[in-house]
């Protein structure tokens, strides 16, 4: 029986150099050189490919093994998607407080979760059940707004109105009050896709004669 199929394989590799690029992004805006890129895209797929064959042969004898890596997969990247984004946004207009971090943060949570609807959707849950496509896409606005409201708000709290804790500066603190802020939207998000956005559809009367 094969262990990983060439879609997951593919998609494991494509994932693990997204998240190498837009670690890499985060690693310039705090300071770190050039000589992390090599590493980066050598070791994380890697790593990625790794961890994602472990989980499918555990998968073979608990199925939702393999969708909780797949989903978790798919959550490092989109957090390196939007940390990756606001760093190199905050890095490219000299920018680490203030109002502007939270324009700055909107651009990139609606970039990651564009990013996370798309490999959620097709390679995640593989939605086979016909379902209005509109109507799917309208709950995952309002789930992600509303997660964005989540994590703007304490993105903007932490880096303006708390002072940096423990010596750190004003880059490393916008880091810490991102990590907050992401493990806040990424509870309910998890909770909004798997109960709204990707339920799953069960079969009518007709489809199942």
């Amino acid at each position: 029986m094969q262990i990983m199929g060439k879609k997951d394989l593919i998609s494991v590799i494509i994932l693990s150099e997204i998240i190498a690029l837009f670690v890499f992004f985060i690693l310039l805006s705090t300071g770190y050189g050039a000589w992390s890129l090599l590493v980066l895209f050598i070791i994380l797929p890697g790593l990625g490919m790794s961890a994602f064959y472990i989980a499918q042969l555990i998968g073979r004898k608990f199925k939702i093994v393999s969708q909780l890596a797949k989903y978790a997969l798919v959550g490092i990247a989109n957090t390196a998607v939007d940390f990756g984004i606001l760093n190199l946004l905050a890095w490219v207009i000299g920018k680490y407080e203030g109002g502007i971090v939270g324009i700055l943060n909107v651009v990139s949570f609606i970039v990651a979760v564009i990013h996370s609807y798309f490999w959620n959707k097709f390679w995640t849950f593989e939605n086979k059940k016909k379902v209005n496509t509109v109507i799917q896409f309208i709950q995952l606005v309002i789930v992600s707004i509303i997660g964005m409201l989540i994590n703007t708000v304490i993105v903007y709290a932490m880096s303006t109105l708390v002072q940096p804790a423990c010596g750190l500066g004003p880059k490393a603190w916008l880091n810490i009050a991102k990590v907050i802020a992401t493990i806040a939207s990424l509870i309910w998000n998890f909770i909004g896709y798997k109960l709204i956005v990707f339920k799953e559809v069960k079969p009518t009367q007709d489809e199942l004669i």
